[in-house]
């Protein structure tokens, strides 16, 4: 079975078998329906598959191939046509609340195509990404309307379930609770959720030698002596500067210094705080690749937990905000935001030259899985953890703010929003 982080944070079954009996289900109810027009998006991406024969083929061997990096018990897609009748159903889906339900759909289905050679080719080629950009834009219209309010509900799958709201610690939130629908538009405007004022305040605001989380996750990766070239692609994924700030103007700043990296759960708080006080430079959404995994990744890869985060924040679509921090002794700190699976958005609500206080909103994902990196200069850190834990990064309430208190994930009010991750001298 894939260890991938779908897996870890909850995107995706930990079971291999409820991830099958999904995508049975999915088949039964495509497959009841009928043939429908394909929408839109699915049928040019049905175009380009049958226009282009390198795609073409690749499209069609990555449907044949068996996963390299996966299990299955059943080969659920009978073909192009079957995937692309799925994949025009997952369009008029909301994601579903279950410790071992699908939360990423489109994931899902495309789940074995992603382990297999040819699959590993098509999920690069700029061809498919394109037209999988606009089938995930279309989905993502429908999530942004009304239409996909139906998964709240208190049922079992429903996200106002007592099991959901307790997951979800929804009393942090900002929400109607009279309402039918909580007062949210869709199941995006949910997606996105704000907290309520005064919870999860931020770690020593006044205190510019603090560097906070930018975001609620789990730690993945620390990594020092960062290289500006690196074959990020290899076991092991050494981060890449170049490739990863995609060759901005300030990554030699960053050469010899530090990344962190952190994912996201399905239950997290999915909107970005800035790490440091400071001055944006730059803040841009970067296109990339949407279902893509690094080869490198399987059954025996050489790291304890198998996951393609770090080829990702090279590869994948994402946005780049960089802080010219107010504090001189930190420099530039640049953070990552990458979509990692589905819908992908990433979305910056800051400016060039725009001044940020530490904490304060800087964007947010919209509904899919996602990863995330804080970039360092050298020398900016004095104090990080030896090795990250797979717990969430909390700093104990008080002002603690060069230690730290390393807890399992789950919603707790009585920690600050952004964990001080490390202090510098």
């Amino acid at each position: 079975m894939s260890h991938d982080v779908r897996h870890r944070a909850g995107w995706l079954p930990a079971d291999q078998s409820r991830l099958e009996e999904w995508l049975e289900g999915h088949v039964r109810r495509v497959d009841a329906a009928g043939e429908k027009p394909l929408r839109p998006s699915v049928a040019a991406l049905a175009d380009l598959v049958r226009s282009e024969p390198v795609v073409g083929m690749l499209v069609h061997r990555m449907l044949e191939q068996r996963p390299e990096t996966r299990e299955y018990h059943s080969r659920h897609i009978r073909d192009v046509d079957h995937l692309l009748a799925l994949m025009n159903g997952v369009l008029e889906l909301a994601p579903e609340y279950g410790e071992e339900n699908v939360t990423l759909p489109m994931g899902a289905l495309l789940d074995w195509a992603m382990g297999t050679p040819a699959g590993f080719a098509a999920f690069r080629d700029p061809r498919v990404n394109a037209a999988l950009k606009g089938v995930l834009r279309e989905w993502c219209e429908f999530l942004d309307s009304p239409g996909s309010l139906y998964v709240l509900n208190d049922g079992p799958a429903g996200w106002k379930g007592e099991k959901a709201v307790a997951d979800v610690g929804m009393d942090q939130f900002q929400h109607d609770p009279d309402d039918e629908h909580w007062g949210f538009s869709s199941w995006n405007d949910f997606f996105v959720r704000r907290f309520r004022e005064g919870e999860r305040p931020v770690a020593a605001p006044e205190d510019d030698a603090v560097v906070v989380s930018a975001c609620e996750s789990t730690p993945f990766a620390l990594r020092t002596d960062v290289q500006r070239r690196e074959p990020f692609w290899l076991k092991g994924q050494p981060y890449s500067l170049h490739e990863m700030l995609d060759g901005d103007d300030l990554v030699d700043r960053f050469v010899g210094g530090t990344v962190y990296q952190a994912f996201l759960s399905a239950t997290d708080y999915h909107r970005w705080h800035a790490p440091v006080a400071g001055t944006v430079v730059s803040a841009r959404v970067v296109d990339g690749t949407y279902y893509s995994e690094a080869s490198s990744v399987g059954s025996d890869a050489a790291d304890e937990s198998p996951s393609s985060q770090g080829y990702l924040a090279h590869v994948a679509t994402r946005a780049i905000v960089t802080l010219r921090a107010d504090n001189p002794a930190l420099g530039h700190v640049a953070f990552v935001a990458v979509g990692m699976s589905d819908v992908s958005s990433c979305v910056t609500v800051v400016e060039p030259g725009q001044h940020v206080a530490k904490g304060e909103e800087i964007g947010y994902f919209q509904f899919g899985g996602s990863t995330h990196c804080l970039v360092f200069e050298p020398g900016a850190l004095s104090s990080s953890p030896s090795r990250p834990s797979r717990s969430r990064p909390r700093l104990a309430p008080g002002p603690c703010t060069s230690s730290r208190t390393w807890r399992r994930p789950g919603p707790d009010p009585a920690v600050p929003h952004s964990a001080a991750v490390w202090r510098h001298a």
